[in-house]
């Protein structure tokens, strides 16, 4: 006879009642401070409107209103994500897709509209009215509890819980027990409504999901393919522009070196010797360019010794900080590696820098990030084809982001953000 063990639920479940009280507590807290919320946006609001042309004081009123809005619609998405043990991603700022003042004018503006954290606000202005109500049933509550022990004074009739004619005392303990009853009800049927609209309008679909994830997919693809192609380009201008004449020469000078070999074996020699030279640069040239292919060190010590490595053959002085528990997958840290490889190596050849600063952490959301400064005269600029483009192409299709700040007169920073498990 087989004996069966009934599991435990989990230690994190909570039964519905606990979490209908929950959902009660949160709509009577927002009901009573959402008024006070929506009061100082729309003073923000009127006011930075009214102020407008002021010197540019309204100006600063409205990127502040955009700033609070954001900060309302992550505070509510957290919000329901924690009360209903639901995954949300929580809300993000938008990133800038261009550097310096215009680059973030750009996101502020884009943040502005952003869909996602309009729905945020719009629930919880419904769970301020929600809340609202849910305060005036507690009031009914209350108010019920108290007429139940109206039968043992001496008044004839009681005010109702909101006011209007008075009820015969008689009447009292039955009005208390209805009352009771229908408020919790409202309370409940509150509580139950505000969870089918937050999970309605906070969450995501799971079709607008699959198609948000499809537009990543298809971005991610594009991106591998368009790397793939600057990486091929890159290699065959390097095959062509270094390692193939420099081959061609040592085969012309071996050639010489025969002719030479019987009448005149001294120049024969030097011919030989210099043939050798440029063999042993040829394959220098050949192991930077499998280098620039595929970093070994990468895959038997880590991001950190490759980086190590990297910044102890640039031709300027590099300082690297690089703070890492773990490693993240192959495709991540390659990613980032070659992504400072080549800034590094732009920063060599085209910005003049005399020294360069590397970054690299591990952040919050298991994220890969590398920043990569130089103090050259800027003005580095993302062009088809060229490195820069190699990089956002190979980060994009890792699943990152990519942000340039090269203003003219310098300085130029690159930063990169990959998630770990790309």
């Amino acid at each position: 006879m087989t004996s069966q063990i009934a599991t435990p639920p989990p230690a994190t479940a909570v039964k519905p009642p606990y979490r209908l009280f929950l959902t009660i507590l949160h709509l009577a807290a927002v009901g009573a401070l959402g008024g006070f919320i929506f009061a100082a946006l729309g003073g923000l609001l009127g006011t930075g409107i009214g102020l407008l042309f002021a010197a540019g004081i309204g100006l600063v009123l409205l990127v502040g209103l955009v700033y609070a809005l954001f900060g309302v619609g992550w505070f509510e998405i957290a919000r329901v994500g924690a009360l209903y043990r639901t995954p949300i991603a929580p809300l993000h700022w938008r990133r800038r897709d261009r550097p310096g003042f215009g680059g973030w004018l750009r996101s502020l503006g884009r943040q502005a509209i952003d869909g996602r954290m309009w729905r945020a606000l719009a629930n919880f202005a419904i769970t301020a009215i929600l809340g609202v109500v849910v305060i005036r049933l507690f009031t009914a509550i209350v108010w019920s509890a108290i007429i139940a022990f109206a039968p043992l004074t001496d008044a004839e009739a009681i005010v109702g819980p909101f006011g209007g004619g008075g009820i015969p005392v008689v009447w009292a303990p039955l009005v208390a027990i209805l009352g009771i009853a229908a408020s919790v009800a409202g309370m409940i049927g509150l509580a139950l409504l505000h969870r089918t609209l937050s999970l309605a309008i906070v969450v995501r679909s799971r079709e607008t999901e699959l198609t948000e994830q499809v537009r990543a997919s298809s971005a991610q693809r594009e991106g591998a393919v368009r790397a793939a192609d600057v990486e091929r380009t890159r290699i065959e201008r390097d095959l062509h522009d270094g390692v193939q004449p420099r081959l061609v020469s040592v085969g012309m000078t071996l050639g010489l070196a025969q002719q030479k070999i019987d009448d005149d074996p001294a120049s024969a020699k030097e011919l030989i010797a210099e043939a050798h030279t440029s063999t042993k640069a040829a394959i220098t040239e050949l192991r930077q360019l499998a280098r620039g292919i595929h970093a070994s060190v990468l895959d038997d010590r880590g991001l950190d010794a490759a980086l190590s490595a990297l910044a102890g053959r640039s031709h300027i002085p590099v300082s690297l900080d690089v703070r890492m528990d773990g490693r993240c997958s192959r495709e991540a840290e390659a990613a980032v590696y070659f992504s400072i490889a080549e800034s590094l190596t732009n920063a060599a050849k085209h910005s003049r820098a005399s020294e360069a600063r590397v970054t690299v952490r591990i952040r919050e959301g298991n994220t890969l990030w590398a920043r990569v400064e130089d103090n050259g005269m800027g003005g580095a600029q993302v062009q088809p084809g060229g490195g820069l483009d190699g990089i956002a192409n190979r980060i994009l299709a890792a699943g990152g982001t990519f942000r340039l700040d090269s203003p003219h007169g310098g300085p130029t920073s690159l930063e990169v953000n990959v998630p770990c498990a790309s």
